[in-house]
This record gives structure tokens, C-alpha cells and sequence, in this order.
């Protein structure tokens, strides 16, 4: 499972789900077969943290959900306040502190039938909040990844734009299955120019003579923490750049890591079936993951 690795919480039996409002147990949870989301992937999602009480960089995460509903042409049907008042509420029902993921789901409602056009619909927004606890494999953040080139690219913003949340997720799950079926945790994609854009479920860095580069994030998610990543390389002195770069650039890195809410930074081992920086975590990584940790923790504590 990569980067995503946890293991299984039976706390999580006993979960209240929130669908529109109304909190129902785990095992009970259920949207319509009619739901756009379910018949065609139309909405867009969140995921963050719970740590200490505090939901991390939750402002960011809901500027994100708001931009990509209005990119989709998607009224949420709520006010930020209301959302933000929902998962609360759903924390609080459900006790939790610390170590929870939480997943937001918005799709467009539900259609009195299937059908494609967005404005056939019979129902407001549909929101789900999903909350579990969750805490990532700490052994991964040492051991590392593998990861290999997939042959699935990261379309532009005229065949699907890369940058919003979608539920519509068919390329970066094809990408998965190339991967998987290649022995990796994880794909690494190509932008339509063929420069080095994400992975399938993680952002992707390189270290190079000390200086840490990502892909220019035209054609990738605005992910939350590797925004952070690079916010904590300025203010700490640590040349970065978003800049386009060549497979032959990984291949001659120094070392190189992954980003993501769940699992923070995760440091890549393997590349092609090859050893990659030594096959362990390098210093860079191992830095920008107590940096980064320490800002976990100064946001839970403000």
C-alpha cells in the first residue's frame, strides 16, 4: 500500500458517518445508486488530519474544496461555516483527538436518471464526511518506497484539468495498476511534454546537490503539504524551485521523496527496480520530515 500502508483500527466499527446532515453508523452508511458522484465520478473531495484536536491546514483544504467545486461549475449547497460546522460535528460525536483521517466527499446530488448533463438533477449537493482513525505506518517514513515511470501522463486542463480534487480518478488508478503490476508502491508520471509531473496518489521531490526540486505543478494537484514542503524550505534557507525535469534528472538525483496528508514526507528507496540513494532515507529528506513535523505541531498548538 505504499505510502497509504496503516493498520486496521477497530474503533472504526463503531464510526458515525455524516451524509447531508444526518449521522449514521459506519456499517449503515449508503448514498443513492443515482448519485452523480457514484454514476459518473462528478464532485470533488478533501482529505486531512486530526492531530491533538486541532484539524491541520484545514483553512487551505477548504479554500481548495471551494475552488475546485466553483471550477466544476458545483454550488456546494452550504456556506464554508456550515462545512466547517459539520465536521466538527462529526468529530465531536465521534470522540476523536488524534490520529484520524478525515475524507470529504461533495458530488453534484442525485439524477432522476443517468445521464451526463450537469444540470439534470433532482437533489442539492451531496456531502459525506468520512472520519476513521488512521495513522500511517511509521516504519515507511524510514524504510521508504519504490517507485517506477508508468507510462499513464497527467492530462492538461483540456482533456481533465490535473488540479482540481475530482472524484474522477480513472488516470492516476490506471497509473496504480501499471505500477503494482511492475512490483512498485507507487507510479511516477509524466506530464504531456514529457517532463516528470506526480506520482499516482503523492507528489514527488528530488534532491540534487542540495537543493530540492518538484515539478512546476501545472499539471498536478495543488497538494497541501507539498506546499508546505516548499514554504519551509525558504523560510529554513533551503534552495527549491518548481521547475520542469527529466526522468535522467531522477536518475542522477542525490535522493528523493514523496508527499502527501496522510503519511507526511516518505522517502523513495527504489527506482526502475534499482537501488536509489543508497536504498535509504538521505538527510534532506530525513530534515524536511522534522521540519515538517514541527509544523504539524506548532499549528496544533496555536
Amino acid at each position: 500500500m505504499g505510502t497509504h500502508e496503516y493498520k486496521e483500527d477497530p474503533r472504526n466499527n463503531n464510526v458515525f458517518i455524516s451524509i447531508n446532515g444526518k449521522l449514521v453508523p459506519r456499517d449503515e452508511a449508503r448514498i443513492s445508486v443515482f448519485d452523480a458522484g457514484f454514476l459518473l465520478g462528478d464532485g470533488v473531495w478533501e482529505s486531512f488530519r486530526l492531530h491533538n484536536g486541532v484539524l491541520v491546514f484545514i483553512e487551505e483544504h477548504l479554500d481548495r474544496l471551494f475552488r475546485g467545486a466553483e471550477a466544476i461549475s458545483l454550488d456546494p449547497g452550504r456556506s464554508r461555516l456550515q462545512i466547517m460546522g459539520e465536521i466538527e460535528r462529526v468529530v465531536k460525536l465521534n470522540e476523536m483527538n488524534d490520529d484520524v483521517h478525515i475524507r470529504l466527499i461533495l458530488s453534484r446530488g442525485e439524477k432522476p436518471t443517468p445521464y451526463q448533463a450537469p444540470w439534470v438533477i433532482s437533489s442539492e449537493p451531496t456531502l459525506v464526511i468520512i472520519p476513521e482513525y488512521k495513522k500511517s505506518n511509521p516504519n515507511r517514513a524510514i524504510e521508504g518506497i519504490s517507485l517506477v515511470p508508468v507510462g499513464i501522463r497527467r492530462g492538461g486542463p483540456e482533456i481533465q484539468d490535473p488540479r482540481i480534487n475530482s472524484l474522477s480518478k480513472h488516470n492516476c488508478i490506471a497509473a496504480c495498476i501499471e505500477a503494482s503490476e511492475r512490483g512498485a508502491d507507487e507510479g511516477l508520471m509524466l506530464d504531456p511534454n514529457g517532463f516528470v509531473s506526480t506520482c499516482n496518489s503523492t507528489h514527488f521531490f528530488i534532491v540534487k546537490d542540495g537543493e530540492v526540486w518538484t515539478s512546476t505543478g501545472e499539471y498536478c494537484l495543488d497538494g497541501i503539504t507539498r506546499r508546505k514542503v516548499l514554504e519551509i524550505c525558504e523560510s529554513n534557507g533551503i534552495k527549491s524551485f518548481e521547475r520542469n525535469f527529466t526522468l535522467e534528472d531522477v536518475r542522477q538525483a542525490d535522493e528523493a521523496f514523496v508527499t502527501g496528508t496522510f503519511a507526511g514526507l516518505t522517502p523513495v528507496v527504489s527506482f526502475e527496480g534499482e537501488i536509489f540513494s543508497g536504498g535509504s532515507r538521505g538527510p534532506m529528506c530525513e530534515l524536511l520530515q522534522e521540519l515538517y513535523i514541527s509544523l504539524v505541531l506548532e499549528e496544533c498548538s496555536a
